[in-house]
């Protein structure tokens, strides 16, 4: 499994329709795409206009290739890219260890 993790910023004072733009984006459009196997988001505490994304995919291609080159992508953009201050940080993990 890989880990998709997206540090994203948006512009100060949209956090409400952010928190709402997001869930919709992910629940509606990247749930639907070949190879997810779930998200979380956190936002930030210190920082009130930062999120983290994580979806959970099978493979890194089917989050570069099958969901990023999908007219899905187009779809999950139009619902939160107009929110963002500046162009997320996206970067792909495996697991290493975790707790019980």
């Amino acid at each position: 499994m890989i880990l998709e993790l997206a540090d994203i910023r948006i512009e100060p004072g949209q956090q409400a329709a952010f928190d709402a733009a997001i869930v919709k984006g992910v629940e509606t459009v990247i749930s639907k795409a070949k190879g997810f196997r779930g998200y979380q988001v956190n936002k930030g505490v210190e920082s009130p206009e930062r999120y983290v994304l994580m979806v959970f995919w099978d493979t890194r291609e089917n989050h570069t290739v099958d969901f990023r080159q999908s007219p899905a992508f187009r779809q999950w953009r139009a619902i939160v890219g107009g929110f963002f201050a500046a162009p997320p940080t996206v970067e792909h993990f495996t697991l290493l260890a975790k707790s019980a």
